[in-house]
């Protein structure tokens, strides 16, 4: 009997190991996130040619994408490189909304519906509930907005006040900012990912 409860104990806590390494994770990207909040950024939505892999665009300039990029990067992985090399490797899977023939590394990775499939394929994909409590610190949201124009954030560690949800760290305009807006479009996406190098 004593033998049988040593290896149900055992096996418990090898269970919760990658759980636990989960929350970690999805942690240090919220953690992550929200440092980039203290950076004075301006939205700008034009192309730019950047450097490959680790390219980024002018660090005081950037777009919702943005914020996302270079969280991940942070913690080491280039979503840059990732998703270059799956559009490559599956260039029919992604959206051929902007017309092109073949991967584009200075811009598929700054495109929402992109990290959507992205997110999708080499993530967990999530139920898009209207319930807050399903939504965690460092999983990846996307939006579409009124316009009809698509949008991404990441839930942050702090909750809103009076709230029982995670703010959203996101840029859609006023840079990257810190705001309660979780339920404020609808939601087309909810993503955990870890990267592929953690």
């Amino acid at each position: 009997m004593k033998h049988l409860l040593l290896v149900l104990i055992f096996s418990f806590s090898i269970n919760l190991l990658p759980a636990q390494q989960q929350h970690n994770i999805l942690k240090r990207l919220a953690d992550s996130a929200y440092t980039l909040t203290k950076d004075r950024v301006v939205y700008d939505p034009s192309y730019f040619k950047i450097p490959y892999p680790m390219g980024d665009v002018p660090a005081d300039k950037g777009v919702c994408t943005d914020v996302i990029i270079r969280a991940y990067r942070k913690m080491g992985i280039d979503l840059q490189k990732e998703v270059h090399q799956d559009m490559k490797a599956n260039f029919k899977l992604y959206p051929s909304i902007w017309g092109l023939s073949r991967p584009d590394r200075n811009i598929d990775h700054r495109r929402v519906p992109n990290l959507m499939v992205f997110f999708g394929r080499k993530g967990i994909k999530l139920p898009g509930s209207k319930n807050a409590t399903d939504y965690k610190p460092g999983h990846i949201v996307c939006w579409r907005l009124a316009s009809g124009q698509t949008h991404i954030g990441i839930v942050s560690g702090k909750k809103a006040t009076n709230q029982n949800r995670y703010m959203i760290i996101h840029n859609i305009g006023a840079g990257q900012v810190l705001e309660d807006c979780l339920f404020d479009f609808t939601i087309i996406g909810h993503y955990e990912y870890n990267g592929a190098n953690l």
